[in-house]
């Protein structure tokens, strides 16, 4: 049986980049950095010669997963456009107290967003009212953010 989640992944381009957006756009906090390489890192991602910079933040909830940032190093990798309709994790959803000053801090640090806020009324299927909304960051990766109403 599992216990709970320990971290979501994401790869990315340029990790640099991507702790800079996480930490300091949607202020997330730096947990650390570590390298892999290696024979058991090799075998973990089926490749050879596998060098990856693995970074992790977190939020200020001390229940939830950590964020795990990987960038390979020595190999090219397939960036792909963001698509809520193709088989994949969708999206990474983090909540917040509120969105519409959320929305508007982003938007102003130059966030890209599918649409603005929008709401969402659940009760009938025992999960409440919501507003939620779409962004993207820096490779382009679907991030949401979510407001219980």
């Amino acid at each position: 049986m599992f216990q709970s989640i320990a971290h979501i992944g994401l790869t990315v381009s340029n990790l640099d980049r991507s702790i800079d957006f996480y930490q300091n756009v949607l202020n997330l906090e730096y947990v650390g950095e570590m390298k892999m390489q290696g024979n058991s890192t090799d075998q973990l991602f089926d490749k050879t010669n596998t060098h990856a910079r693995v970074a992790y933040l977190k939020t200020k909830d001390e229940h939830s997963p950590l964020i795990e940032l990987i960038q390979f190093e020595n190999m090219n990798i397939n960036q792909q456009n963001a698509n809520l309709f193709q088989t994949s994790i969708s999206e990474l959803c983090l909540y917040c107290e509120d969105i519409d000053q959320e929305y508007q801090r982003l938007k102003e640090k130059g966030v890209e967003f599918l649409s603005e806020p929008q709401e969402f009324d659940s009760t009938k299927y025992g999960f409440g009212k919501s507003k939620a909304v779409y962004f993207k960051d820096p490779d382009g990766i679907i991030l949401e953010l979510i407001q219980n109403l």
